[in-house]
């Protein structure tokens, strides 16, 4: 028989909590392991004798952030929310159900400004001995999930780094399990690091990459041709005396047919390594100031540069 309108809303009810939380839940079980009063011992020294308002539960405190990481909650503010609501969690912390529940600001003061790193760490090594100790942490078997993204890296630029001895046995534990399913499913299991490929396989040469696409628009590659490609210039290194002075003369070039551009010119900027060996102005114009070198660096508007050699020797 169809039964509709289940609407049973604000009744009053005496409800056990205990009652509320199932057996096997995990929760109980961690709650079970652990003596929450060791922490008390641990932060004790962080907090004032005798002023100062009533503070949240330290344990309480704690006890949320384990909840966020054993359930994979993006955030504090998303924890806090999924105390309030959720009859285990609040079982767990001790709450009635009617209780406020600590605001999520407040953990995170606490841990910011409160509990230092030296605590933090100890309080958490000490909860995950409790609950190796206890029999619920298993740490042989590692689940890795992943999705493959095409990424837009340089193949030439390769950086070369040292891979942790741990993680990569993790790799080869689950290469070996992946090629133990493939065999048992009469597959053909895949090369690990080391073995050597098929003669077939190694013979054939590398694939040639295929070209990328240019996707830029027109009107970008019609200003990338007026574009300056080179900075000429008259001489790449000067030797003067203390007090002389020398003008650069610089011409930028076009990217396709090197024509000279009058419009860039007036871009080009001056810059010193070294304003006691040597100053520049904006017009080009060298002063030589004291015996030593530095070199003068000419920049147009888009990027490029060319250095020049400015060698000072005293007046003779």
């Amino acid at each position: 028989m169809l039964e509709r309108g289940k609407m049973e809303r604000g009744i009053y009810e005496i409800v056990d909590t205990e009652s509320l939380v199932p057996a096997e839940h995990l929760l109980r079980k961690i709650d079970a392991a652990i003596n929450w009063n060791k922490l008390y011992d641990m932060v004790e020294p962080l907090y004032c004798e005798d002023n100062g308002r009533p503070s949240i539960d330290p344990v309480v405190l704690f006890k949320m952030v384990l909840i966020q990481h054993l359930y994979g909650l993006p955030s504090l503010r998303r924890t806090a929310e999924e105390v309030r609501a959720n009859i285990y969690y609040r079982w767990f912390l001790g709450y009635r159900l009617q209780e406020e529940t600590p605001h999520f600001s407040t953990i995170s003061y606490n841990f910011k400004h409160r509990f230092t790193p030296e605590t933090v760490n100890q309080i958490f090594d000490w909860i995950l001995s409790e609950i190796a100790e206890a029999g619920y942490l298993y740490t042989h078997t590692v689940f890795v999930d992943g999705t493959h993204i095409k990424a837009n890296a340089n193949n030439k630029k390769v950086v070369k780094e040292e891979v942790e001895v741990e993680a990569k046995r993790y790799a080869e534990e689950l290469m070996e399990e992946v090629n133990a399913d493939r065999i048992a499913h009469d597959k053909k299991p895949f090369a690990t690091e080391g073995e050597e490929t098929d003669e077939k396989e190694d013979n054939n040469p590398p694939s040639t990459p295929k070209k990328k696409r240019d996707n830029t628009s027109k009107k970008k590659l019609k200003k990338r041709k007026k574009e300056a490609k080179k900075i000429k210039l008259n001489k790449k290194s000067y030797s003067l005396e203390v007090s002389a002075k020398a003008k650069i003369k610089a011409v930028l070039l076009k990217r396709e047919n090197k024509k000279k551009i009058k419009a860039e010119s007036e871009k080009l900027r001056f810059y010193s390594t070294d304003n006691t060996v040597a100053e520049v102005n904006a017009n080009g114009t060298i002063t030589a100031k004291g015996a030593g070198t530095c070199y003068i660096y000419v920049v147009a508007g888009n990027g490029i540069s060319q250095k020049i050699k400015v060698t000072v020797s005293k007046a003779k």
